[in-house]
C-alpha cells in the first residue's frame, strides 16, 4: 500500500459504497452462451471474498448493468447485494438513484467500470477505477487501474485497498488467522 500515491489512498478513506459494472468487471466481459441460448458468465471468487469482507466492515456494495441477466440477479443474491440496477444505460442516473436511497454524496462512492457507460460514473464519483483490459478512454479518465483483468479478482484489488486505507483490513481478516 505504500507504493500507492497519497492521493488514491486518501480518496478511498471516504468511500462508503462501492458501485460495480457487470461485464468487464464483475466477470470477464465475454458473452457465453450455449448451444441452447442460455446465457453463462463466470465469477471471481476471489472478489466475492472481497465483496464480503467489505459488506462486513460497513461498506455498501451495488451493481449497475446495461444488460439484464438472472445470472446477475443471482449472483448479487449469493452475494447480499441488494442494490441491483440491471437495463439501465443511463447508469449515472442508476446511481444517483441509489445514492438518493443511501442518502450519499458521490465524493463517498468508489465505482469499477471498464467501457463508455462507465465513463461519466468514474468522472463524478470520489474514487474511479477501471481494469487494464478497459477501453483505453476509460483507463485515461480512472483515478486508478487494477493490476487484474476483470473478471479475474480486479474487484478483490479495489476492496482490499479500501480497507486498508480505511484501517479495517486487519479487522476484516482477523477472523481467518
Amino acid at each position: 500500500m505504500s507504493d500507492l500515491p497519497k492521493e488514491i489512498l486518501v480518496r478511498a478513506q471516504n468511500i462508503k459504497l462501492l458501485v460495480l459494472d457487470v461485464d468487464g468487471v464483475l466477470s470477464d466481459g465475454n458473452l457465453y452462451f450455449s448451444d441452447k441460448g442460455v446465457e453463462l458468465k463466470a465469477f471471481s471468487t476471489l472478489d466475492g471474498q472481497g465483496i464480503k469482507l467489505l459488506q462486513n466492515a460497513g461498506i455498501e456494495v451495488a451493481l449497475i448493468t446495461g444488460r439484464k441477466s438472472n445470472i446477475v440477479a443471482s449472483r448479487a443474491k449469493e452475494l447480499g447485494i441488494s442494490k441491483l440496477v440491471q437495463g439501465r444505460e443511463d447508469k449515472l442516473d442508476a446511481l444517483d438513484d441509489i445514492l438518493a436511497e443511501l442518502k450519499l454524496t458521490y465524493q463517498e462512492v468508489a465505482y469499477i467500470g471498464d467501457d463508455l457507460p462507465d465513463l461519466a460514473c468514474i468522472r463524478r464519483v470520489g474514487f474511479g477505477a477501471t481494469v487494464p483490459n478497459a477501453n483505453p478512454v476509460i483507463i485515461q479518465h480512472a483515478l486508478c487501474c487494477t493490476e487484474r483483468s476483470g473478471g479475474q479478482g480486479a474487484v478483490r484489488e479495489i476492496c482490499d485497498l479500501i480497507l486498508q486505507a480505511q484501517n479495517k483490513f486487519d479487522a476484516s481478516i482477523a477472523p481467518y488467522m
